[in-house]
């Protein structure tokens, strides 16, 4: 069994934030532990110091691997209502408009959110008329995403006209679970992109969801982050964030407009 020091521990601190911008507390020790000790074994290395070498030794699949492994991805369908209530007031307005409602996911994780969204926009707007974008500095969970395969206790939150409309559950030895039917998965983009980096450019959204995602970053990337992502939103866009989360100190380029719910002036 291998045993992380504390020094250890502040390396693995320093690279996941220089990767991803993430601020590791303390008491994410025993966690960075768990996760990365597999990779310890199948490396046939004797520390998590020897570990971080390889890391720094430049094996780009390796630093993708942990970073994978270190960030953290909890999430569910529909989670926080309010704002698919206000995707759907929103979806309504855009309905019948020349240019197609864009929408972006962003820090998605296993891809519940970008689909949650994706049955919203197919029942109001319909196949065609909107545009989304799923992304994630992870790729083993945008692997996840792609293929919309979930546990059904996942799934609890999905509205029954959704389930039966947009899912296929499974039979046999696929049984307990659901899969995302085949054209509303194709309707999804998902993209590996790390929110602490400059963004590729792309047109601007009409609505951004980055939920629960800052309480892993300090007030300075917290900033640097939202300033990015802000300035992918079309005026007029809604920018939504998680509901114990605030731009209080972060960012004035968009205005409160209900508790998580912002609009760019």
């Amino acid at each position: 069994m291998h045993v992380i020091t504390d020094t250890e521990f502040g390396h693995f601190q320093r690279f996941i934030y220089d990767a991803a911008g993430i601020s590791l507390s303390p008491g994410k020790k025993a966690l960075v532990s768990g996760r990365l000790a597999k990779r310890l074994q199948a490396r046939q290395l004797q520390s998590f110091s020897d570990y971080f070498k390889l890391l720094k030794g430049g094996d780009a699949g390796e630093v993708q691997m942990a970073v994978d492994l270190l960030t953290t991805n909890e999430t569910y369908f529909f989670r926080e209502p309010k704002h698919f209530e206000l995707l759907r007031a929103l979806a309504q307005q855009h309905r019948g408009r020349g240019q197609p409602l864009r929408v972006w996911s962003a820090a998605c994780s296993s891809g519940e959110e970008p689909y949650s969204i994706a049955m919203v926009l197919a029942d109001v707007i319909g196949e065609t008329g909107w545009e989304l974008i799923g992304s994630d500095i992870s790729t083993r969970v945008l692997e996840r995403s792609r293929l919309g395969h979930y546990p059904l206790e996942r799934t609890r939150h999905i509205p029954p006209s959704y389930l039966k409309r947009f899912c296929l559950r499974g039979v046999g030895e696929q049984d307990g679970t659901l899969l995302v039917e085949r054209s509303l998965r194709q309707k999804v983009q998902f993209r590996q992109i790390n929110l602490n980096e400059p963004l590729p450019h792309t047109q601007p959204f009409d609505v951004i969801f980055l939920r629960n995602v800052m309480i892993y970053f300090n007030a300075e990337t917290k900033r640097q982050v939202v300033a990015r992502i802000v300035a992918q939103l079309k005026p007029g866009g809604y920018f939504l964030i998680g509901h114990s989360e605030s731009l209080n100190d972060i960012s004035n380029a968009v205005v409160p407009v209900a508790p998580s719910i912002y609009r760019k002036p």
